[in-house]
């Protein structure tokens, strides 16, 4: 065999051995995203179905509870994602200190709620977050609050106890992120700071945050998908707590995922109308990362 046939009946198993990714990935990748835009522009009542064109994404910007969906997660993503990140933040520069005992076992305490299973967890805090919960027993016993608080069953106290419950969960999962890049920061940067006379407060802000801003700009991002992805917490924490047709007080833990969820299986079905909702979160993921790469200045 020559060295040209050797070489083409090589090329030939190389491409039989990818071409199953390929499938894969054009059966379970491409397709469902072309279909799904497609669906986009049909509605549909059960089996029957209807091409409407934009008409589902003119809908949404008249669907008051899809708004409301948007508007909750918004005011989640605004509120808990930097609170998180800038904990997630401090707890691995306190943690990067070489001077602190047992520092790996804070670092697994504080990074074990992240493996924690969802439900599991979600269902924790819906005891301890209870009118009668433990929460509200502390609460009451350092004479903090006079009467028990209805964490669960008032639409503002119901946000603030799932931006809780996101931060408990999340906090650990970025601050490794964090750790990892303050570990890569050269020492001889802040031996060199220290012979200059800058103090803890000018390093932190002229030399670690700005080493450390790719990784603030991925977790910003990543965490702004999460949130604009919740379904787990909101729903279990909001489930027994009011009627079947809101989710949390007042819709107040209604996000768009769950919305979609209940297009799909809970209401009658109406595929095509979920599929625009899931566009346009995907449009709203990607304007939000963009502003986010634009206002570190990444490419």
């Amino acid at each position: 065999m020559t060295a040209f046939l050797r070489k083409r009946y090589l090329n030939l198993w190389g491409w039989f051995f990818v071409s199953f990714a390929i499938v894969g990935v054009g059966l379970f990748l491409l397709y469902p995203i072309i279909y799904s835009l497609y669906l986009s522009t049909f509605t549909s009542r059960g089996v029957i179905q209807e091409f409407v064109g934009f008409g589902n994404y003119l809908r949404l910007f008249k669907d008051e509870t899809f708004l409301t969906a948007l508007k909750n997660t918004l005011i989640i993503l605004v509120v808990q994602v930097p609170i998180m990140l800038i904990l997630a933040l401090i707890l691995a520069v306190l943690l990067n200190d070489q001077r602190l005992k047992f520092g790996g076992v804070f670092r697994t305490a504080i990074f074990l709620p992240c493996v924690t299973s969802l439900v599991a967890y979600t269902v924790l805090f819906k005891m301890m977050f209870s009118v009668d919960g433990l929460i509200n027993k502390i609460l009451l016993s350092i004479h903090l609050i006079n009467k028990p608080i209805p964490w669960l069953l008032d639409p503002f106290w119901a946000k603030v106890t799932l931006i809780l419950a996101l931060t408990w969960r999340w906090t650990g999962y970025n601050m490794v992120f964090y750790l990892a890049g303050l570990q890569n920061i050269p020492t001889e940067i802040y031996e060199a700071a220290d012979i200059d006379g800058a103090g803890e407060i000018t390093k932190f802000f002229k030399l670690t945050i700005p080493m450390l801003k790719p990784i603030i700009v991925f977790t910003s991002i990543m965490s702004t998908i999460g949130t604009l992805q919740l379904f787990d917490e909101p729903m279990n924490l909001a489930s027994g707590v009011v009627t079947g047709s809101s989710v949390g007080p007042a819709n107040s833990l209604l996000t768009p995922s769950v919305y979609i969820y209940n297009i799909c299986f809970k209401y009658m079905p109406n595929f095509g109308y979920a599929s625009a909702i899931s566009y346009i979160i995907v449009l709203i993921v990607a304007i939000l990362s963009f502003i986010q790469l634009r206002w570190a200045g990444e490419r």
